[in-house]
């Protein structure tokens, strides 16, 4: 059996609780909610009152917003070795797809309006349309407005690897008396010990597998069982044995069901 894995749900599910906690992120969705209150578009300002149209839009704010996000963080590693069209447009049509069945489920179960005949396909498609254009505009002023990434935050091993195969760690693997460094970029053999390798790859979360191997949890694609000991798919290169003495790591860190 095969668990396919986007990001482990825990690391997931924190960083999407500290973005939404975040106080720039509260102030923006607090304003576009006040926004939409006040100019009631879609007919809201005629068919709601002040009190209605504010738990209207602040659900439908909050809600579409947080599924965004949500998207952003499970695909984003899944996309990392993909190029930039394919990120943005890959992120932005699923955003577009969720974000349209929520946003009409919401209007039905709040509002008592699901969207019927001839209207019904110009309306879902003007919702996915501007759901679209939304993540994928929120996307590109995130990538202009990200600061650099501080040198300290990167691993010290990407520092022994030639300037073209620097790039997210995705496995280490011993191979003689060498490591084998795997990136989205490529691949490298250097001379020194698979524990010495691993102390440098820090701040990157990972694990040791197997007394022969490493990898980066944000790497992994799917965990597929084979009796006492698993085989893990990485977003790059072959695959990464498990040892059996290691299933219990794999599960605290959410690759493999308890």
């Amino acid at each position: 059996m095969d668990f396919v894995i986007d990001r482990p749900p825990s690391s997931a599910l924190r960083e999407l609780r500290a973005h939404l906690g975040r106080a720039m992120t509260l102030s923006g969705l607090a304003g576009a909610v006040a926004l939409l209150v006040l100019a009631g578009p879609f007919g809201t300002l005629e068919s709601l009152t002040l009190a209605a149209r504010t738990g209207y839009w602040g659900i439908v704010v909050v809600s579409t917003y947080a599924t965004g996000t949500a998207i952003d963080i499970v695909l984003r590693p899944r996309l990392a070795g993909r190029g930039r069209a394919t990120r943005l447009g890959g992120v932005a049509l699923a955003t577009a797809f969720a974000v349209t069945a929520l946003v009409t489920a919401l209007n039905g179960l709040l509002l008592g309006f699901w969207p019927q005949d001839d209207g019904a396909i110009a309306i879902i498609a003007s919702i996915f349309l501007v759901a679209a254009i939304a993540s994928f505009l929120l996307q590109l002023q995130g990538q202009a407005t990200a600061p650099a990434a501080p040198v300290e935050s990167q691993p010290d091993l990407l520092d022994r690897l030639p300037l073209d195969k620097r790039g997210p760690l995705v496995a280490l693997s011993v191979e003689d008396h060498y490591v084998r460094i795997r990136t989205t970029r490529g691949e490298t053999m250097l001379l020194m010990r698979l524990a010495d390798a691993i102390r440098e790859t820090a701040p990157t979360p990972g694990l040791q597998v197997h007394r022969s191997h490493w990898i980066a949890i944000d790497a992994v694609c799917t965990v597929r069982r084979e009796g006492d000991r698993a085989i893990l798919t990485m977003t790059t290169g072959r695959d990464i044995p498990a040892s059996r003495s290691h299933m219990t790591a794999l599960r605290n860190a959410g690759l493999l069901p308890r």
